[in-house]
């Protein structure tokens, strides 16, 4: 008999295009894995309007990332790929959810902070209780992984958390999911800052995968590097923060260590360096984006692919849902 698979699944919120970062750390893992796990992919686009959006643009954001998800390897045969919006029992589970949360456990979350301090004039109540929904976005497919970057680890903690508080009220419920840490995944900083995380709320260093290469390579030759007077080209982390990172995405996107790029380029400064990453990368991204372009152009096949998946996704949600409401006492529908 078959052994059956275990489950994965991941989501990123459409509140701006996919970037180098998502790419190296996270998505071109994912294809690998259809093989040996039943893997859930999302647009989480209910978690994007924490902060205001533009109606228009959240939509094209969503299915372009559709499309570059598909673009990235990922097979809408071997990979449920859907809208978390067009699942209404993730949100139905998140209520439930939050009344098994407790009020200290979401005041310590980092990202409730983080964006309460960036955006003090829309504090709302979704910012506070996101990561109920979050939860229940995890728990309502019973997953055995959740492929997460270390930043993210305290979303998979809480919703073990609660899952493990609810499995202790009314007997086994959830599945307790693991967070699923890839030793081979980046983790890229922003060009312009990195000190930081590359991300799509800093622009102007961050790479997107749909970016013209003229604007990309802009950007690689604009990178931060540091005052050494020598210019030379070593890894760094503490001393040498921009080129660290540099050498980081070149060797993520070449697949040369470290010694081999210091011999690579030593002796021929940041100005050489810093377009060599720039071209890698245009190189590594030009078919993800051509392949991307195609595929929004054929809007009745992106449709097909997000039904597909979005009632695939219902099914297997509502089964959990189904327990649950059970277990607290909702009468049967």
């Amino acid at each position: 008999m078959e052994q059956e698979k275990k489950v994965m699944l991941s989501g990123i919120q459409p509140s701006g295009g996919l970037h180098l970062g998502n790419y190296l750390g996270a998505i071109r893992n994912w294809s690998a894995r259809a093989e040996a796990f039943d893997c859930y992919y999302f647009m989480a686009d209910m978690h994007t309007i924490t902060v205001r959006q533009n109606p228009a643009d959240l939509r094209r954001n969503t299915l372009e990332q559709l499309a570059q998800y598909i673009a990235c390897g990922l097979d809408p045969e071997k990979n449920t790929l859907f809208i978390q919006s067009h699942v209404p029992e993730q949100a139905c589970l998140g209520w439930v959810l939050n009344c098994y949360t407790m009020f200290g456990e979401l005041s310590r979350m980092t990202q409730f902070k983080d964006k309460s301090a960036k955006n003090a004039e829309n504090i709302n109540g979704g910012l506070f209780t996101y990561p109920a929904l979050m939860a229940a976005d995890i728990l309502a497919y019973q997953p055995d992984y959740v492929p997460v970057g270390e930043d993210q680890k305290q979303h998979v903690e809480l919703t073990r958390n609660v899952a493990q508080r609810f499995n202790n009220l009314y007997g086994e419920t959830f599945k307790i999911p693991e967070p699923y840490i890839p030793k081979t995944g980046a983790r890229v900083m922003g060009l312009s800052a990195p000190e930081n995380k590359m991300s799509k709320s800093a622009p102007e260093g961050c790479v997107f995968l749909l970016e013209k290469p003229e604007d990309i390579m802009r950007k690689f030759k604009r990178a931060v590097t540091d005052c050494d007077t020598q210019r030379c080209v070593r890894y760094d982390p503490a001393n040498k923060p921009g080129v660290s990172n540099l050498m980081s995405i070149y060797a993520a996107v070449t697949g040369k260590d470290y010694e081999a790029i210091e011999r690579e380029f030593d002796g021929k400064g940041y100005g050489v360096f810093k377009p060599a990453v720039g071209e890698a990368v245009v190189d590594l991204l030009r078919p993800i984006r051509e392949e991307a372009q195609r595929l929004l152009a054929d809007k009745a096949y992106l449709e097909a692919v997000y039904r597909a998946g979005g009632e695939k996704a219902s099914r297997t949600a509502w089964k959990t849902l189904r327990k649950v409401y059970k277990k607290v006492g909702f009468v049967a529908r």
